[in-house]
């Protein structure tokens, strides 16, 4: 083959592979009909006299759905472009005149949505499906499963019914120990819930490649590197050895972990303190130590479970513990959802992680 087929050749198959991008597709789609459109609005004549330049509206919608950021700037102008080409075949009124504006205005709020959108890493209705798919995965992949003797169940439920939550459950297991850690991401909505999936991924490669005393404190550094706006978290990271019960918990700036004792049936608060994440450097996380005995139980929450208007951290605890126990979390059939559910409804995110020994 000669270089310049092979060079044909390659330039074919970068073409098919630019025409199947569904962007592309969609963007083609959508100036067709942007063409069309202005083609019946231009016309009037016969009964085309009922299509307004309105109509061009319905493309510019869909663009702003369907669309990427820098797809969807082009597309806006085109729009506008054909709009002018549409009002300038017509005799327009001063009130067509005013809706043509009006139009003008719409695409530049459109322009405005799309670089938001772009700011928050979720332009155009596909990288949408990425996220919800991350965050589908991320809820599903919580807690490894546990040796026998041993329970663990989580939930995560987003505010107002959303898929995007700021609160996160990152969980491994090695050998014969599992790390937890809760995280209550700062801000709600899709903001928090996209780094919220950072920060999964991150902590998720820290949690057992460091020693228990180090987990926070790294994370703190890495939090403190990103350099966002409002970028603090709290946190609250377990550790338990599955041999012999013994764990440590440690707290950043998050509502203390409680812990269920079978031999009086009562719940403790286990008291460590830390400041919360990503704030200030250097900082040291004290650990509150004990052993899990048959029966025992730990929970992990965010304060989207405890706190609510009106409400103290130490009321909304106990509604916390009342609730567990009239539902006897046991880790299977989604017990920790149900006690989310059970309690009142909150405008925060909720998230609650229980690991207990049997």
């Amino acid at each position: 083959m000669s270089s310049h087929a092979f060079a044909d050749r390659l330039r074919s198959n970068a073409f098919r592979r630019r025409f199947r991008d569904p962007e592309l597709r969609t963007v083609l789609w959508l100036g067709l009909l942007t063409i069309v459109l202005t083609i019946l609005a231009a016309a009037q004549t016969g009964w085309l006299q009922v299509v307004p330049v309105a109509v061009l509206t319905v493309p510019l919608l869909l663009g702003a759905v369907l669309l990427g950021p820098r797809t969807l700037g082009w597309f806006v102008v085109f729009v506008m472009v054909m709009i002018v080409v549409a009002a300038s075949r017509l005799t327009l009124s001063d009130r067509d005149a005013a809706a043509i504006v009006v139009h003008f205005l719409l695409g530049f709020i459109v322009l405005y949505v799309a670089m938001k959108r772009s700011d928050l890493g979720v332009g155009g209705l596909s990288n949408e499906r990425m996220l919800l798919d991350l965050t589908t995965r991320l809820d599903q992949g919580a807690i490894p499963p546990m040796p026998p003797g041993w329970l663990a169940d989580s939930a995560v439920l987003p505010a107002g019914g959303t898929k995007f939550a700021g609160d996160l459950v990152v969980a491994v297991r090695v050998d014969n120990r599992l790390e937890v850690v809760v995280v209550d991401v700062s801000g709600k909505g899709v903001r928090a819930g996209t780094r919220a999936l950072q920060l999964s991924g991150a902590f998720g490669g820290l949690l057992g490649a460091l020693p228990p005393s180090e987990f926070l404190p790294a994370a703190n550094r890495y939090l403190l590197r990103q350099d966002w706006q409002e970028g603090f978290a709290t946190a609250v990271y377990l550790s338990i050895d599955l041999g012999n019960g013994a764990y440590e918990i440690r707290t950043a700036g998050h509502p203390p972990a409680l812990v269920r004792r079978a031999s009086t049936g009562r719940w403790e608060e286990a008291e460590s303190n830390g400041p919360v994440l990503g704030l200030i450097d250097d900082v040291d996380f004290d650990a509150c130590e004990g052993v899990l005995g048959v029966g025992d139980m730990v929970m992990l929450y965010t304060d989207g479970v405890v706190e609510a208007r009106g409400v103290d951290l130490e009321h909304g605890i106990g509604n916390l513990v009342a609730t567990a126990d009239h539902l006897a979390v046991t880790g299977r059939g989604g017990g920790a959802r149900r006690l989310l559910e059970g309690l009142s409804a909150s405008s925060d995110d909720r998230a609650l992680v229980a690991v207990g020994r049997r």
